[in-house]
């Protein structure tokens, strides 16, 4: 007797080939999806943005954009990446023929305990890391005024409700959709993790050759991160703290918010610093890891077994004679009493 042979085990970044209706052609087609969705829904919200303001009265800067202020204004800038979330989540049940669920996990959703370990994880390390890089040099800056407590609490309420997702649309994009994308045709993590982490460089723009690299390093990371646990959630985890502490710095300064510095314009001192919190955070899941199970495949959906083919002997009854179908039934027995015409 033979055994029954095993599904094959999928790792994160080779989820798309999960569906019993994968073809080749898919990935790509779905990612062409996202892209021009997305841009269609920016290009609504956009619109959408210019008739509210115009009918707050809010004055237009020099592009003709209105002028919503910087707390408002930051709103607008994260829900415009944050609406990737819903596109991204359609394509995959609809293109991807997939639940939309794996690509948050290998389990088909987010894992919420395992989620707050990471955040639990990366808040003191993080936090050690940007008190860092207070302490470097200013470089001839003037200092910056705080911006009292009543419009820092404002913008901090609007933070911690819209950074978690904005951070969290970018991992879905980037370690999510793209990493799988590659995996599709490609088995190595690491060539579906480095293109991705290029490409999330590439997304903040070109600021210095060492905050390019650091953002390189981020998306490399947390792609690996990604790969290594079997979900986003530890790459989310640490974006969305970053993020939180990036944003509520500025936010607590005069002008902060208004600033169109971006991680990619940072310097080596700085680029340094990040390089080791990311190190360490980085190790720390893994230590985490060894000391709890988590889920870090999937198995792959196996072909259509087809239906047995029985002997004659074990057809069901019913069928008339010839080569397949069994013997033939006999004939019904002629009634009591009668000639066998079927007259009483």
């Amino acid at each position: 007797m033979t055994q029954p042979q095993l599904a094959e085990q999928l790792p994160y970044h080779r989820l798309a080939r999960l569906s019993p209706r994968y073809r080749w052609w898919r990935p790509l087609l779905g990612t062409l999806v996202v892209a021009v969705t997305y841009v269609v829904v920016l290009v609504l919200l956009m619109l959408a943005c210019e008739v509210l303001g115009s009918s707050l009265g809010y004055r237009d800067d020099a592009d003709g954009w209105p002028e919503f202020g910087p707390v408002s204004g930051t709103a607008v800038d994260l829900l415009s990446i944050a609406v990737a979330i819903p596109v991204l989540a359609l394509t995959v049940r609809w293109t991807g023929r997939r639940r939309a669920g794996t690509v948050s996990s290998v389990t088909g959703r987010l894992r919420w305990r395992w989620l707050l370990r990471c955040v639990l994880t990366a808040v003191p390390i993080v936090v050690l890391s940007m008190g860092a890089m207070l302490l470097l040099p200013a470089d001839g800056e003037a200092e910056s005024a705080w911006v009292g407590w009543a419009a820092f609490g404002r913008a901090l309420a609007v933070l911690a409700v819209l950074v978690p997702v904005q951070a969290a649309a970018e991992e879905y994009v980037f370690r999510g959709w793209l990493t799988q994308t590659a995996g599709a045709y490609l088995r190595s993590p690491w060539a579906a993790v480095l293109p991705q982490a290029v490409l999330f460089a590439a997304a903040h723009g070109w600021g210095t050759p060492w905050g390019f690299a650091d953002l390189v390093v981020f998306g490399a990371a947390a792609g690996w991160l990604t790969w290594r646990t079997g979900g986003l959630e530890a790459s989310i985890a640490l974006h969305t703290v970053n993020n939180l502490l990036s944003f509520g710095a500025s936010a607590a300064v005069v002008g902060g918010l208004s600033s169109d510095e971006t991680a990619a314009d940072a310097p080596w001192q700085m680029v340094a610093l990040d390089v080791v919190g990311i190190a360490l955070y980085t190790a720390a899941v893994v230590w985490w890891l060894r000391r709890r199970r988590l889920e870090r495949t999937a198995p792959a959906p196996r072909p259509p077994v087809p239906p047995p083919v029985l002997p004659p002997a074990f057809q069901p009854a019913g069928h008339s004679g010839g080569p397949g179908h069994g013997p033939a039934a006999p004939p019904a027995a002629p009634a009591a009493g009668g000639d066998g015409t079927g007259d009483a």
